[in-house]
């Protein structure tokens, strides 16, 4: 009896191919993999200076703009989240040069609430790539009401997008030298803790509180996020790490009662502060009505 070759026996099954191509999808397609391979000479001929690169870092991550946008911070729960943005991970692509990187949605299920997205960033110099494959639920979560379902699909592109760009940043992450990541970050760091301008430290802490205080926080709660230190004593860290926080309030990572949780009174401080403020005339025998003043009614 005659088998068949061995590969044949064992090999996956192919996927079928669709039943038509249109003309637009055939040209994309050419079009993709002529850029890739002019991507990939072009790369070659004009390797990275990696002293340039270094060069192109430092002056990047000295504008104090650019810092600020570098890192995030955020509460969940008791502990705290900090880390690199996607914007400090792309700056950092384009110093090191002949990067590319990307993020694809694959696959959109509305009926499941779901969709199937790929993040990959790839060196072309060296042929290092990174790529992740993930799925993302249409759903947004929050820590009062859970997970809320998704509908308009400019909330679901938002949703994939804000998902999609952590995975990218860490695609990028992976391609690039430990070292360039680094000393990017110390020297963004030294950036948003200088500040910008020549201004004073006490002008800066000033200018933050206003700041603050256009948000709605009090000062209170901005010296309780520094571990209850009074804001006359706030150092440049202090400075740089609300920065920080203000940077990912305005780009909708955490929102401003979720950093700086209202201040609760108690029941105790509520009657403290009635007792204060009521005159102590006020609960005398003077305030008594006549029927109940000391010898009303004695006498006829």
């Amino acid at each position: 009896m005659n088998y068949p070759p061995y590969e044949q026996q064992f090999a996956a099954p192919a996927a079928p191919a669709p039943a038509f191509i249109g003309q637009g999808t055939a040209v994309e397609q050419s079009r993709a993999v002529a850029e890739v391979q002019a991507a990939v000479i072009v790369a070659r001929q004009f390797p990275r200076n990696e002293a340039q690169a270094i060069a192109k870092m430092r002056t990047g991550f000295a504008q104090h703009s650019l810092a600020v946008r570098s890192f995030f911070r955020f509460r969940r729960g008791k502990s705290q989240v900090a880390g690199e943005t996607i914007q400090f991970a792309k700056e950092l692509a384009r110093c090191w040069t002949n990067i590319h990187y990307g993020v694809h949605e694959l696959r959109r299920d509305d009926a499941a609430g779901e969709s199937e997205m790929q993040a990959w960033a790839w060196d072309l110099e060296t042929n290092e790539r990174a790529s992740t494959t993930f799925i993302v639920p249409h759903t947004r979560w929050t820590t009062d009401n859970g997970g809320t379902r998704l509908e308009d699909p400019r909330d679901v592109y938002e949703n994939n997008s804000n998902n999609g760009a952590r995975r990218l940043r860490e695609m990028i992450f992976s391609v690039l030298p430990d070292w360039f990541r680094e000393q990017a970050k110390e020297i963004a760091t030294t950036t948003v803790e200088r500040g910008q301008g020549d201004k004073p430290l006490a002008q800066r802490v000033a200018d933050c509180i206003a700041h603050f205080e256009g948000l709605g926080v009090t000062v209170e709660q901005l010296e309780e996020n520094r571990s209850g230190r009074l804001s006359g004593k706030w150092t440049n860290l202090d400075l740089g790490q609300l920065s920080i926080i203000s940077e990912s309030i305005r780009r909708g990572e955490v929102t401003v009662d979720e950093e700086f949780p209202p201040q609760r009174v108690t029941v105790a401080e509520i009657a403290r502060q009635h007792a204060d403020s009521t005159p102590a005339e006020a609960i005398g025998p003077s305030t008594w009505p006549a029927a109940r003043q000391p010898g009303a009614g004695a006498e006829s």
